[in-house]
């Protein structure tokens, strides 16, 4: 049997979950770099997915706690994507990618894990960042350790 190590997810493991929404838990919240909170916009947050897809996946979602598009106001779609925009251009910026993933899941079946709140996953992608190791052991590689993201994203904002 092979094993692949990955030490730091541990606390993801044995951590508690947070029981409502982690978004708005996080725009409470005065500490960002422990809720991994990258910027702050009037009326939208970006915040570092702690279970990526790939390095550098963000999350970004209006401050307020609202989960279907139909409700949001034309100035919150309209600072969404502006963000998205932003992110799209630092994520390129830091990381080079050769493309991205953009998203959004609405309910459950459509594969949000967080329902109630409405955000857009942004991940890069890079040639070749498919392999082996998701189709025949159901395991994802990630490169990057989140604080080290984190805090390189974080210096190229200022």
């Amino acid at each position: 049997m092979n094993h692949l190590w990955a030490p730091w997810r541990v606390k993801y493991i044995t951590q508690p979950h947070t029981k409502g929404c982690f978004i708005c838990q996080a725009r409470k919240s005065k500490n960002d770099s422990t809720n991994l909170v990258l910027a702050r916009y009037p009326k939208t947050l970006v915040v570092t997915n702690r279970f990526p897809y790939n390095t550098g996946h963000l999350l970004i979602a209006p401050l307020r706690h609202e989960g279907k598009i139909a409700k949001l106001s034309q100035s919150e779609m309209l600072e969404l994507f502006t963000v998205l925009q932003a992110m799209q251009q630092l994520l390129t910026k830091v990381m080079k990618p050769d493309g991205f993933n953009v998203g959004i899941n609405l309910g459950r079946v459509a594969g949000a894990g967080l329902v109630g709140h409405f955000h857009i996953h942004i991940v890069p992608r890079w040639n070749g960042d498919t392999n082996f190791m998701p189709v025949i052991t159901h395991t994802k590689v990630i490169s990057q350790s989140l604080d080290a993201l984190y805090a390189k994203l974080r210096s190229h904002l200022r």
